[in-house]
């Protein structure tokens, strides 16, 4: 046997399953959760219906505002008509334009010109602000300057128009009729307080929207909240079951959803009283076959305590009869010799089975301070001697790693781990053992790694179960009982531990992790 400390193989850098310097994306919505979107879903509909309502309500407002300034616009036109016809009459129009717009029943910002041709004539506004200091008359007409062609071809139709009349006087709401001298008569009134009415409307219902939005989201997320309470409790609840060991053991499968949640008048109700139904079909199934896998324990048991003792007497008698002083004849002694070898395979699979059962039961193992080093030289020096064909090295810490357990029971895990490398690689093979201590996770760590062909890809998920076989590519002429590495995995468990395997082509890593002795407790060193 070569003892030597190898190097361990440089570890392989796996980044970080976040990037740095990514910016979060938003979910899609799909993968909200419900009340997320039950939220979202009603506060855009609320939105929606708000801006409706708001927009129809604008836009009603506005023309009926506009409508009842037409019907002003069409009484002060004809006032101004009437006016500027009694003014004027055939005589040619002059610069008392004045008398238009203030003819009684003009209302304040009342707008009026004469156009003549492609002239317009003496443009004058009624204004509120007074004629003189005193106050004595609060209204007077004013001239303005036009900063429009727009009424130039304005057409004499009477009908009412929006022209904007420069920035001094702004929109207006303008109409022409001609007069009996030829000429025009233009009046306009402003639209100033429809346009700062309907803005004014449209301020108000954008911010009661927005406050009926903002109080909306509270409420629901208040109520949609209150209401997936019980899904909720019926999702804690399938997700206790998830926790659950159910593929071994003696399942108590007793986790329900509340009886208030069970209520088959509503859609929840009806999702945790399908829960219920379900949990107790799966408790039902379970504890049968916990009662049907009890049954064949305690047969496998049972028949491997009693084949025991037949097994024992016919490779008794088989070595007797072998070792008798007459001379027997080449046959019988060969068949004796089959007879032997293969009551010591039985016996080695009985007592496997044996074991497993007895790990299946739950019986207490030993639980002492045991040093992992020992057991591993000298299983690997009982490999060597078994496969000496193969390379055999050895990997050990400079100081004593101790677990606590069973040390027959380690001992058996360490010699199958070795073994099943010597059986399923070819001559030459190098098989390494090794052996650390983790400090940060308080376990001790063995590891058997050997460079033959691999284990198929096939296999690795079934390869712990009992009577699992790899091909015949990897089976020897000395055959497998198919128990070694669930009786290392059953052991291992059964310590706390755990034991994971890594194959590829050219390696293949077995891996134990068990508990690392207590600093409290004495090392076996310290044991007198």
């Amino acid at each position: 046997m070569t003892s030597a400390r190898l190097a361990g193989a440089p570890g392989t850098d796996h980044p970080s399953g976040r990037a740095s310097g990514r910016s979060p994306r938003i979910r899609p919505f799909r993968s909200w959760t419900l009340r997320s979107r039950v939220v979202l879903v009603v506060v855009a509909m609320l939105a929606v219906l708000g801006a409706v309502i708001g927009t129809v309500s604008v836009f009603a407002l506005q023309n009926y505002l506009m409508q009842r300034l037409d019907g002003q616009l069409t009484s002060a036109l004809a006032r101004g008509q009437h006016a500027a016809d009694r003014i004027y009459g055939d005589q040619p129009t002059g610069p008392d334009v004045i008398g238009i717009v203030q003819t009684p029943g003009q209302q304040t910002g009342t707008f009026g010109v004469i156009r003549s041709g492609d002239m317009l004539l003496y443009p004058v506004i009624l204004s509120d602000r007074p004629q003189n200091a005193s106050g004595d008359q609060p209204v007077a007409p004013q001239r303005v300057p036009i900063a429009t062609t727009a009424l130039v071809t304005l057409p004499a139709d009477g009908h009412p128009r929006t022209i904007d009349l420069g920035a001094s006087l702004g929109s207006y709401r303008v109409a022409a009729v001609p007069l009996t001298n030829g000429d025009s008569v233009i009046i306009g009134l402003p639209l100033s307080d429809v346009n700062a009415t309907v803005a004014r409307l449209a301020l108000v219902i954008g911010l009661v929207t927005l406050a009926g939005l903002v109080f909306a989201f509270l409420l629901a997320n208040v109520v949609v909240r209150l209401a997936m309470r019980p899904l909720e409790r019926v999702a804690s609840t399938a997700e206790q079951v998830s926790l659950l060991p159910l593929d071994r053991g003696d399942v108590a499968l007793s986790v329900r959803v509340p009886e208030g949640d069970t209520d088959p008048h509503t859609e929840v109700g009806k999702v945790g009283s399908a829960l219920n139904r379900m949990l107790g079909h799966v408790a039902s199934a379970l504890t049968a076959r916990q009662a049907s896998e009890q049954k064949v324990r305690q047969f496998v048991a049972d028949a491997s305590h009693e084949l025991r003792t037949p097994l024992a007497s016919i490779r008794g008698y088989a070595e007797l009869t072998r070792r008798a002083p007459h001379e027997l004849p080449p046959d019988v002694t060969r068949s004796l010799g089959r007879i032997e070898s293969e009551a010591t395979r039985m016996t080695s699979l009985v007592e496997d089975l044996l074991l497993l059962a007895r790990l299946d039961e739950g019986r207490e193992l030993d639980r002492d301070p045991v040093d992992v080093t020992h057991l591993l030289v000298d299983a690997l020096s009982d490999a060597h001697a078994a496969g000496p064909d193969h390379e055999w090295t050895l990997d050990l810490p400079e100081e004593p790693v101790e677990v606590i357990g069973d040390a027959p029971r380690l001992h058996q895990v360490l010699v199958n781990l070795l073994a099943n490398a010597r059986v399923h690689t070819p001559e030459g093979t190098k098989v390494t053992a090794g052996l650390r201590a983790d400090a940060e996770t308080g376990r001790a760590v063995i590891t058997v790694a050997d460079d033959g062909p691999g284990i198929p890809e096939d296999l690795r998920s079934t390869l712990f179960e009992r009577f699992a076989r790899g091909d015949t590519s990897r089976n020897r002429a000395t055959g497998s009982t198919g128990l070694g590495l669930a009786i290392v995995h059953a052991v291992v468990v059964a310590h706390g531990g755990e034991v994971t395997v890594a194959s590829e082509p050219g390696r293949t890593v077995f891996t134990v992790t068990l508990p690392l002795v207590p600093a409290d407790l004495p090392s076996v060193a310290s044991i007198p």
